[in-house]
C-alpha cells in the first residue's frame, strides 16, 4: 500500500469494497497533516456470500459492484476530486476470490479504478494507525501495560498483541462472520452449536497465541470492528470524540443476552439494518471470548476503520518521527517472532547492531533508502531463526519460517525479500537453480544481494556469539574497505568469518575486506 502524500491538500476519496458492502469515504487533507471527512456512503453487496460459499465473484455480484462504483464515481466527480487522490481497496472476500483478478480488471475496464487488493496484515497495519489515532493519549495504560487490538470482519479477523505499546505480534485469521453463517443454518439448535463452535475457535486460538503473550496479562482490549461501535454509540461513554469505552460486565452481560439471536431478532429488537443484521451476533460473541480470556476492566471501540486509518496514512505522508515508530513496530513484531522459536537473542540483536553500523557507514556504496535499511535490521535480528529447526542448513529453515510467518507491517513481497537474506546470509552466494531467487524481480534480487552481503559481514564479526566485538569504525581505502575496532582483541575467530563471508560483499561491490 503506498504511503504518499495526495497531490497536494484537498479532498480524498477511499473506496472500500469488503464483504458486505461497498463503502465511500471522503476527507479534506490540509495542511499540518490535519484531515476532517466530508461525506460518507454505504451500500449492500454480498461479495462474502459469493466468495465462502462457492469461491468466487458470481456474475450478478460483480455487476452489482460496478453499478455501486459508477455510482460513486459521479459522488467523487461532484466534489472534484483528481484521480490521483481517490485510493480503492478490496479486503478479504476478494483477496479470497479465485477470479479475483479477473474481478480487478473488470473494475479497471469498467470505471477506471485502479483496485488494491490489501493483505490481511496490511489490514493491521492501517487498523493500528486509526487505533492509535482514536486513542490519542487519553488511555495511558494502552502504551504501558499489554494490550490486544481485535477487528473481527465479513471474511478475516485481524488481531495485533501489543506489550508497552510495541508490537509482539500481527495475525489476519481465517475466521468472520459471513464464513460463520455459512457453516451454521439458522436452525434453534444451529444458533446453540454456532456459540460453542465460536467458543472452541477462540480456543485454540489462544493456545496458539499464548506463544506470544499470555492473555489472561493484557489489560487494554481495543475492539475495533463495526459490530461493536453499534453498541457503543447506544450503550458506551465517550472517551473522546474518536473513542467510547464500554464496562467490562456491561458488555458481557449485553452479549450474553443476544447470544441466541438471529439476524431477524437483531432487526426487530435492535433496529439494526437487516444488511448489518448477519453478523452482528457472531461478531459480538468472537469479541465476548477473547475479552473473557484477558484482565481488562474495560473496552475501548474507536470510532474509526481502515478507511480512516488510509487517510492518516496519506495526511501524514513521509514524516520522520511516525516512520520511525511504525519501523520500531516492525522491528519489535521480528524480535517477538524470533522469541516464538527461541533463538539467540544477544547473538541476533547483536549481528543486527553491527550491520546498522556498516549499513550507515556505506550509505554511498549500496544506495538503499530508509525502508531496505529497516528490512534488513528486521533480517539481521532473526537470522538464525532456522535453528529452531536443525542448526545445520539453519539459513534454508529460516527462510521457511519467514517466508511462512506475518509480521507486523511487512507486505508478502517485503517477507519474499527477507526470508531470502535470510538464506543467503551463509553458505553459497544465490544461483539460477534457486527458484525462490529467481522469482523475485530483477531489483529485488539486487537489493537481496546489497542486504545479503552487509549481513555476512556482520554475522562474521560475532562468529563466536561471544559479542566480542562491541563497536566498529569503517574507513575506506582505495579499494579496500577497513573494519576497526575497540580496544586490543583476539581477532583470529572472526577474520576467519570474514574469510568465509565477505566473497559476496567483493562481488557486489568491488571492495576487500579486512578486520582492522
Amino acid at each position: 500500500m503506498s504511503s504518499e502524500n495526495p497531490s497536494g491538500p484537498g479532498p480524498v476519496a477511499i473506496l472500500e469494497i469488503g464483504s458486505t458492502g461497498i463503502r465511500l469515504l471522503i476527507a479534506e487533507i490540509s495542511a499540518g497533516r490535519k484531515w476532517k471527512v466530508l461525506d460518507q456512503a454505504g451500500r449492500p453487496v454480498a461479495l462474502g456470500k459469493d466468495v465462502f460459499t462457492s469461491g468466487e465473484v458470481s456474475r450478478e455480484s460483480l455487476l452489482e459492484c460496478l453499478l455501486v462504483l459508477r455510482n460513486y464515481q459521479e459522488l467523487i466527480a461532484t466534489w472534484g476530486i483528481r484521480e490521483e487522490n481517490v485510493r480503492v481497496i478490496a479486503t478479504s472476500a476478494v483477496r479470497a476470490a479465485r477470479n479475483r483478478d479477473i474481478f480487478v480488471d473488470r473494475v479497471r475496464h469498467e470505471t477506471g479504478f485502479l483496485l488494491n487488493i490489501v493483505e490481511g496484515l496490511e489490514e493491521n497495519r492501517l487498523m493500528y494507525l486509526a487505533v492509535r489515532y482514536a486513542l490519542k493519549n487519553d488511555l495511558p495504560l494502552f502504551r504501558r501495560g499489554n494490550a490486544m487490538i481485535i477487528d473481527v470482519g465479513g471474511g478475516s479477523t485481524e488481531i495485533m498483541l501489543l506489550r508497552r505499546g510495541k508490537m509482539v505480534s500481527a495475525h489476519s485469521l481465517r475466521l468472520g462472520t459471513i464464513r460463520i453463517g455459512q457453516q451454521f443454518r439458522l436452525t434453534a439448535d444451529a444458533l446453540k452449536s454456532r456459540a460453542r463452535y465460536l467458543k472452541d475457535s477462540v480456543r485454540n486460538t489462544v493456545e496458539f497465541l499464548s506463544a506470544e503473550m499470555d492473555l489472561s496479562r493484557v489489560s487494554v482490549v481495543v475492539i475495533a470492528g463495526s459490530d461493536a461501535r453499534f453498541l457503543a454509540a447506544r450503550r458506551g461513554k465517550e472517551l473522546n470524540r474518536d473513542c467510547w469505552t464500554l464496562e467490562r460486565e456491561d458488555y458481557l452481560r449485553f452479549v450474553e443476552e443476544i447470544r441466541d439471536y438471529s439476524p431477524e431478532d437483531c432487526v426487530r429488537n435492535l433496529q439494526i439494518p437487516y444488511a448489518d443484521a448477519d453478523g452482528f451476533v457472531p461478531g459480538n460473541l468472537v469479541y465476548r471470548f477473547f475479552l473473557e480470556r484477558t484482565s481488562a476492566s474495560s473496552v475501548a471501540v474507536p470510532n474509526l476503520s481502515i478507511r480512516e486509518g488510509l487517510i492518516i496514512d496519506m495526511a501524514q505522508g513521509v514524516d520522520p518521527e511516525l516512520e520511525e515508530d511504525f519501523f520500531s513496530q516492525i522491528i519489535a513484531s521480528a524480535v517477538n517472532l524470533g522469541r516464538k522459536y527461541r533463538f539467540d537473542e544477544a547473538h541476533n540483536l547483536h549481528v543486527a547492531m553491527l550491520c546498522m553500523a556498516l549499513f550507515d557507514a556505506l550509505a554511498k556504496e549500496h544506495g538503499m533508502n530508509r525502508r531496505e535499511r529497516m528490512m534488513l535490521e528486521a533480517a539481521a535480528s532473526i537470522h538464525d531463526i532456522g535453528s529452531f529447526i536443525k542448526g545445520s542448513g539453519h539459513h534454508r529453515h529460516g527462510q521457511y519460517i519467514v517466508v511462512n510467518s506475518e509480521i507486523f507491517g511487512l507486505h508478502r513481497e517485503e517477507l519474499e525479500i527477507i526470508g531470502n537474506v535470510i538464506r543467503y546470509h551463509r553458505g553459497s552466494p544465490p544461483s539460477e537453480s534457486d527458484i525462490n531467487y529467481i522469482a523475485l524481480d530483477r531489483e529485488d534480487r539486487i537489493l537481496v544481494l546489497k542486504m545479503a552481503s552487509l549481513l555476512r559481514l556482520a554475522d562474521a564479526l560475532d562468529r563466536g556469539h561471544t559479542q566480542h566485538i562491541q563497536s566498529i569504525r569503517v574507513e575506506r581505502r582505495n579499494k579496500t574497505i577497513l573494519i576497526h575496532t575497540e580496544g586490543n582483541l583476539d581477532l583470529s575467530s572472526e577474520r576467519l568469518g570474514l574469510a568465509e563471508k565477505a566473497d559476496v560483499f567483493q562481488d557486489v561491490f568491488g571492495y576487500t575486506v579486512i578486520l582492522v
